[in-house]
């Protein structure tokens, strides 16, 4: 028999088998000193090198297929899975998201706020187990949750800074939804009404200005961007998940989601001139019923097209800063490119409204239509709540003694 090392005596045993000469051979296993703070860290079920007071770790697994962490049951792409890369590119067109139900949301902030909300998340997919730890863990026990490497998410990504976690949601129902405490205390009745808004960065803008000063809805009509469009999500900052948000409406049914008392007011971008014509659309394009309004009067000159112009509905024009808030009250905000349409002047005519523009200096042609919503947007609500001081002032009883 050959014989053995010293060093290898040192990690190997030798036991004699009974009734023979021969010599079965076992290994040793060295034994291990646990002091009081790796013996504290074995039966805790962590680390010796894990302080008590850490997060736990990820379980280790294999390097794809599934995995746990606290609790959570997640899965590892495997290399070359397309799933992300088809969700992505199906959930940016209009027509899948009308088609399907499905919103795409990314980011933590807007993730965590629509999960707030009461929006259903059916499908997250993250980066890093960090990323995965700052979304509210408790909200993603349905989830069907998938690691993916940050190369991938950073290539469909349309963030300048990616955070790593890309969530596909149940497109939300407004009449579900459970918006803020916080937001409702502050809601003020003043409204907004979109028309024609087709440049998703604007619109975003809009929806977070109709946040801050406290609108009670937001109604869009038909010819307004998808408000669930990615660009739109981004530039509203997570107002979509604050205030109802009712979108694609007709405008015969824009009065049913007002009170009857509620005067509608419109952003007037002309800045009060007397220009007060507009060129007809074609015959069907905004439906019989608001042309019939009108009595048709050609003009003396056409266009190169042969168009002629109508005279619009009598609204007169307000400065801005004159009041014009009341009770309930509907401000409609037009479009840069198509403008204002006529069944926004018409309803305005019905309800008592005016034309509201704002003084600029001259030779400006005109103000971005989310910078004239955010002006007129606060000071609506300046003056609603200067209505509010000025009632308790006056049913206050007069404490000056005689």
């Amino acid at each position: 028999m050959a014989a053995l090392s010293c060093s290898s005596v040192s990690r190997w045993g030798a036991l004699l088998v009974p009734g023979s000469r021969q010599l079965r051979l076992f290994r040793r296993r060295p034994i291990e000193l646990l002091y009081p703070q790796k013996e504290e860290a074995a039966a805790a079920g962590r680390p010796a090198t894990e302080k008590p007071g850490s997060a736990p770790r990820e379980q280790p697994g294999r390097p794809f297929g599934p995995s746990l962490l606290d609790g959570l049951s997640y899965e590892k792409a495997f290399p070359g899975d397309k799933r992300l890369a088809k969700v992505v590119t199906l959930a940016k067109s209009k027509k899948f998201r009308e088609q399907h139900g499905k919103i795409l949301v990314e980011g933590r902030r807007l993730i965590t706020d629509a999960l707030g909300a009461g929006a259903l998340l059916q499908t997250l997919f993250f980066s890093t187990v960090e990323s995965l730890r700052e979304l509210p863990l408790e909200k993603l026990k349905h989830v069907k949750l998938i690691k993916v490497k940050f190369e991938e998410i950073k290539m469909w990504s349309d963030l300048v800074t990616p955070q790593g976690a890309i969530g596909i949601f149940v497109r939300p129902d407004h009449s579900k939804m459970k918006y803020p405490a916080i937001q409702q205390e502050h809601t003020v009745p003043l409204f907004l009404i979109g028309d024609n808004i087709r440049d998703p960065g604007n619109l975003g803008t809009i929806l977070r200005s109709a946040v801050a000063a406290g609108c009670g809805k937001v109604l869009l009509t038909k010819g307004c961007v998808d408000v669930w469009e990615p660009k739109v999500l981004r530039a509203g900052m997570g107002a979509h998940f604050r205030i109802p948000i009712i979108s694609n409406l007709e405008w015969e049914v824009i009065p049913n989601y007002l009170s009857s008392s509620t005067r509608v007011l419109v952003a007037d971008p002309s800045h009060g001139g007397t220009d007060h014509s507009v060129t007809p659309p074609e015959l069907g394009a905004t439906g019989d019923r608001s042309w019939r309004q009108v009595e048709y009067q050609e003009s003396d000159s056409e266009d190169e097209e042969g168009e002629f112009l109508l005279p619009l509905p009598k609204v007169g024009a307000w400065c801005y800063s004159q009041p014009w808030a009341q009770e309930q009250t509907a401000i409609v905000i037009g479009g840069e490119t198509h403008g204002l349409s006529l069944e926004a002047l018409l309803l305005a005519e019905k309800t008592g409204g005016q034309r509201l523009y704002i003084p600029m200096v001259p030779a400006v042609d005109s103000l971005n239509s989310a910078m004239a919503a955010s002006v007129l947007l606060f000071e609506g609500r300046r003056q609603l709540l200067s209505m509010v001081t000025a009632t308790n002032s006056t049913d206050r009883p007069n404490s000056s003694v005689a």
